[in-house]
């Protein structure tokens, strides 16, 4: 029986047009051992399967959804374990959007302190006359001693805990979905999640995060805090 061109094994040249990626890119791949590099005949060259191209493409997408690739490692982890359910995938990419809202902001904001020096630049004269420039070469306001002081133990201030009940989980993965989501904001230092005691808790520093943007993480994810104690 003849294999078709489709089932045929495709060399990394052929492979590269199929996936749309560059042979380098996908020996980049190989190195970072994201894809499996075949063993070489002892007359010929190393070939591949159409799941090589499927894997190429799933990493492709991901990348483009802003995922690392360490987090597309994790992500084909998951992909490549039988065993794993779709509430881990689930919680990777709840904690993906997370990051991306929390970089939404950023923006935002750098967009409107752009908009306002452009509004007051007048656009004409001399650079000196330039408000941003101006702006721009602003120093920081200095710090009186009692404020760095504070400041100082402020950053010495030690890290809180939090236990969170929480309703609604109905497996193993709503409790991995909350725990990634959890892990993933900018303070939280540790967070664990049990499905069977329908219990979050979490490491956190108080400087950074508070106990009420814990519960709204969770509300995130679709559930609910049912009591909380720090």
């Amino acid at each position: 029986m003849t294999l078709s061109t489709a089932q045929k094994p495709l060399t990394i040249g052929e492979l590269a047009v199929r996936a749309g990626l560059s042979v380098e890119t996908i020996r980049f791949y190989q190195r970072e051992g994201l894809v499996a590099k075949p063993a070489r005949p002892a007359a010929g060259f190393r070939v591949y399967s159409l799941d090589t191209v499927a894997r190429l493409a799933f990493m492709h997408k991901a990348k483009g959804l802003g995922f690392t690739l360490k987090e597309i490692g994790a992500l084909l982890a998951l992909r490549d374990n039988p065993q794993t359910d779709a509430a881990a995938v689930r919680g990777r990419a709840a904690a993906k959007l997370a990051q991306i809202e929390k970089k939404i902001e950023r923006f935002n904001e750098m967009r409107e302190t752009l908009r306002e020096l452009l509004f007051d630049c007048p656009g004409v004269g001399t650079l000196e006359e330039c408000s941003i420039v101006k702006a721009l070469s602003e120093s920081p306001p200095q710090s009186t001693p009692d404020l760095s002081a504070r400041r100082t133990q402020q950053r010495k201030s030690p890290m809180k805990t939090a236990d969170l009940i929480i309703d609604g989980m109905h497996c193993d993965g709503c409790a991995k979905t909350v725990e990634a989501l959890l892990a993933a904001e900018p303070g939280v230092k540790a967070a664990t999640v049990s499905y069977g005691s329908r219990k979050a808790h979490v490491l956190f520093d108080p400087q950074t995060i508070d106990l009420s943007r814990l519960q709204k993480v969770v509300e995130l994810a679709g559930f609910q805090v049912a009591q909380n104690s720090a």
